[in-house]
């Protein structure tokens, strides 16, 4: 069975509120019950948590203690614990290190070693002001909710920056080109790929589709290029009114870093089909790069070429591991360039605003560096001591099984709602409550914006700060949304700054648009909390 449990964009919007104890608050507003009330949620289990971080005071608390599934509600855990940890001033450094003797020509006797540091886009979302780019439906979920909207970066800039600097710095020729990817133990993401420290465009190519005219092919535009991995267009526009039936053969291409790697797009695209959210084309999907290190060793022997470096070894083979030295052995002498990332507050705003799941489970992973283990599983264990024991978080009250919310990700209100409630009272508030989603502005809330036909809620825009999560699954029945949560802060319309957890489980869904009418009607519940508190 496929899930869902995260949504960029506009595919996750559940209100998850959890806060201090005290108080019963058990009424529930009649504004508010009533959308619990309607009938597509005959069956489903809804919890509403609402506090007063200033005072305690529990003002809503509707199942507390319901083990809600919470999809990507759970990356506000994980960003929050690494900001605390690293700072959000922390930048990561890529350096460049040459391995060998470099002749009075240039000419380096040995490989060029990109060391990877995690750095989750290599500069491939810097815009000309420093800023990171993203977008409302971000090209992480192209597959998953059928099309995105690219943001404007070259995602192959860092590459190209450190090309130009070891051509700057008098390298003419290396022998070979070596990916570094020691720094942690490779994590299997969702049963696609290996998650490994270095990235290339989130670790997608991106296909950037329009129909041309009817029974010629399709127009088929590739990003990044690469003879990483080719592509080819077998996609036929289709008439108005054909069937629509593109896919992508393979969506997985199991052979980057094999020579003549490619992966096709086939099928028909009618010509009046319209794609999902935006309305118009082009229409965007992608392959996933299933194998990172051997894809950017071949970006990078690229863009050394293009920088005027000559590299003796081919472009396209298997990442040669077996060339590096002992792990951090490197010597300061041997540095040849560096590439610096922005602070991991920018990267906190792209995991949260378009809910990056590639870089929650990073930065889980990260964070378990910092406390001396270097793997997924031991990053869960000490993760878990350090929420139960400085925290105070019950453990019986959340079961984390990844960085991002994946699968069978839980916890209750209360546990979300106290861990917002920490964060608020922390030293990393403005970087966390800076990075989340705002409602009816931008990120996987910027969509949510039926509540302002209500002139008495339309006030709430841009009140909303919360982080959105959706977990959805086929079932024999249909589509399950067996979770839709919203956790975070509304700063209301009385001037108070309330924590809240709002979550639905077990909604049956009959196709796209009865989702999002779930996401719209948890925008209202929250534009409600906003106007009545």
């Amino acid at each position: 069975m496929r899930f869902i449990s995260f949504f960029s964009v506009s595919v996750a919007l559940t209100i998850l509120l959890g806060g201090c104890n005290g108080g019963s608050g058990n009424h529930v507003p009649a504004d508010i019950q009533a959308i619990f009330d309607q009938p597509q949620y005959d069956g489903a289990v809804w919890g509403l948590r609402v506090v007063d971080p200033a005072t305690g005071e529990v003002l809503i608390n509707l199942n507390p203690e319901y083990d809600f599934l919470i999809g990507s509600v759970r990356k506000l855990f994980t960003v929050g614990e690494l900001l605390e940890e690293i700072g959000p001033g922390h930048r990561f450094t890529t350096p460049v290190y040459a391995q060998g003797n470099i002749n009075t020509s240039g000419v380096l006797d040995g490989e060029l070693i990109l060391v990877a540091s995690g750095d989750l886009t290599m500069g491939g979302r810097t815009l000309p002001n420093g800023d990171i780019a993203f977008s409302d439906f971000d090209h992480n979920e192209a597959n998953t909710l059928s099309n995105a909207v690219l943001t404007s970066p070259n995602p192959l800039q860092g590459y190209i920056a450190l090309a130009e600097q070891v051509a700057a710095e008098g390298i003419t020729r290396a022998d070979d080109v070596v990916i570094d990817d020691r720094l942690f133990v490779p994590y299997l993401f969702r049963g696609e790929f290996a998650i490994r420290p270095i990235f290339v465009n989130d670790d997608v190519v991106d296909l950037i589709i329009s129909p041309t005219s009817a029974d010629l092919p399709a127009s088929v535009e590739v990003r990044p290029t690469s003879a990483a991995l080719g592509v080819v267009n077998e996609l036929i526009t289709g008439a108005e009114g054909s069937e629509y039936t593109m896919e992508l053969d393979p969506e997985l291409p199991q052979c980057i870093g094999q020579p003549g790697c490619t992966a096709a797009v086939l099928g028909r695209l009618p010509v009046d089909f319209s794609p999902a959210f935006t309305g118009e084309f082009p229409l965007i999907q992608t392959f996933r790069i299933v194998a990172p290190q051997n894809y950017a060793r071949s970006v990078f022997i690229e863009a050394l070429r293009a920088a005027g470096v000559t590299v003796l070894a081919d472009a396209v083979a298997p990442n040669p591991t077996f060339r590096l030295p002992a792990q951090n052995s490197y010597l300061p002498d041997n540095l040849v360039t560096t590439l610096e990332s922005p602070p991991y507050s920018d990267y906190a705003k792209l995991i949260l605003k378009v809910s990056y799941n590639i870089g929650a489970d990073t930065s889980l992973i990260l964070y378990g560096l910092t406390q001396g283990v270097d793997n997924m599983d031991d990053a869960l264990v000490v993760e878990r001591e350090s929420l139960t024991t400085r925290f105070g978080l019950p453990g019986n009250d959340f079961l984390f099984v990844d960085g991002s919310g994946g699968g069978e990700t839980t916890a209750t209100n209360t546990v979300v709602t106290d861990w917002l409630t920490a964060m608020a009272q922390g030293r990393v508030i403005a970087p966390f409550f800076d990075a989340l989603p705002i409602l009816a502005v931008d990120g996987s809330l910027g969509f949510v914006t039926d509540f302002q036909a209500d002139s008495t809620l339309a006030g709430a825009t841009g009140q909303i700060r919360a982080k959105p999560g959706t977990f959805a699954q086929g079932a024999e029945e249909g589509l399950i949304l067996r979770g839709q949560v919203l956790g975070g802060y509304v700063d209301t319309q009385s001037g108070r700054r309330l924590v809240f957890e709002l979550a639905v489980n077990e909604v049956p869904l009959q196709d796209l648009d009865d989702l999002l009418q779930v996401f719209q009607d948890q925008g209202t519940i929250a534009a409600i909390l906003w106007r009545d508190n």
